[in-house]
């Protein structure tokens, strides 16, 4: 039988609710106006720890998990970031990291040369600190001119930091950065514990650090925050062991490969003993190499400012390394304008620049610091 739909409308209709919710999603999402900022000091498979309310008398260290909504940010250590949730600092509780602050400084670092995903190292510190040996492991140059293009393009100052000086004579090593405006720090082992720091952990050999050499570092870091870089087996646990009385794990070099073994296995931000507020040593894992493919080549330009008038004269496109054409560096270095230091100056501005023109192809050299 045929129904009469004659005197239906719509209001006769039923629609059955939408079965993923009744109201549609929105975009917007909550400001967070209650958050508390806090410091993040490091990362460990999905869980960041974070202290608060630093240097007062409420300072706590929280444990939080990050909101679905930064599921793609990268946070590291450094990071400032607002938490809600349970932000007492009580065994067993979780709070909720919403928002990352605007970064100052971002270290950063691609896989290899080739790569262009950038590798977010740390955020917001002041100094890096290139720690590298003497000997035992050899030291690497190309490792060294690498960081510091990665300083220079991150706004951060660089320190070398050259240890088991006592090995070895780090002369040659040192001709090769003498015309860079960069602190340099040498630390040797000490030959009694009377004039040394006793900076050991359970499972190191030799860390006991002349005491001069851990002063003056001090004095460069004070204040600030560091990252520490370097290689595994160059001393750079047992320094931040102490500078900030920590206990990290430290380990020797294989005899067969002359690398060292890693000891640290996630960036940690550390307090700097007997120093002022705000200061903190971010000690990352061991790092193999730093790939630059992210790097603008005028960034580390600004790092010469004696040098970087004569790129007026250069032509569209110039690189400004050695294998550049018609290079305006030549002519301003060669007629005196960048004065008596000019060719080393300039020598080392295109050993930096070339470190970023290297491929995946070279990457064993690029490791072992071979090429200069």
């Amino acid at each position: 039988m045929a129904r009469d739909f004659s005197n239906w409308d719509e209001s006769d209709v039923r629609v059955r609710a939408n079965k993923k919710g009744s109201r549609p999603r929105t975009k917007d999402r909550p400001a967070h106006d209650d958050a508390i900022i806090g410091r993040i000091i490091t990362v460990d498979r999905g869980r960041y720890t974070a202290v608060v309310d630093e240097d007062t008398p409420e300072e706590r260290i929280l444990i939080a998990a990050r909101a679905r909504e930064l599921r793609r940010n990268p946070v590291v250590a450094g990071d400032f970031v607002a938490l809600v949730g349970d932000v007492s600092g009580a065994p067993d509780t979780l709070a909720r990291l919403v928002r990352v602050e605007t970064r100052r400084t971002l270290l950063r670092r691609s896989a290899d040369d080739t790569d262009p995903v950038e590798r977010v190292v740390v955020a917001n510190a002041d100094q890096l600190v290139i720690v590298v040996a003497a000997a035992n492991p050899e030291p690497r140059t190309g490792f060294i001119d690498r960081a510091l293009v990665a300083a220079y393009d991150s706004g951060i100052a660089p320190l070398l930091l050259i240890t088991k000086a006592d090995v070895k004579d780090p002369a040659e090593l040192l001709a090769n950065y003498e015309h860079l405006d960069m602190t340099v720090v040498v630390s040797r082992t000490a030959s009694d514990t009377a004039s040394g720091i006793d900076a050991r952990s359970d499972d190191g050999e030799s860390a006991l650090l002349a005491g001069g050499a851990v002063d003056a570092l001090k004095d460069h870091l004070d204040g600030k925050v560091s990252v520490m870089v370097g290689h595994s087996g160059v001393g750079k646990s047992t320094m931040v062991n102490a500078l900030t009385g920590s206990q990290r794990a430290t380990g020797g070099v294989n005899a067969v490969t002359g690398r060292g073994r890693h000891t640290s296995s996630s960036a940690l931000a550390l307090r700097l003993r007997d120093a002022q507020p705000g200061s903190w040593i971010i000690d990352t894992p061991g790092i193999r190499s730093f790939g630059l493919a992210h790097v603008d080549p005028d960034r580390i330009l600004h790092a010469f400012p004696d040098l970087e008038p004569g790129t007026d004269a250069c032509e569209r496109g110039c690189k400004h390394n050695s294998a550049a054409v018609n290079c305006g560096l030549d002519p301003w270095v060669a007629d005196g304008s960048a004065g008596e230091a000019g060719p080393a100056r300039l020598a080392s501005l295109r050993r930096l620049l070339g470190s970023s023109d290297r491929t995946e192809g070279r990457a064993e050299a690029k490791e072992l610091g071979t090429i200069l």
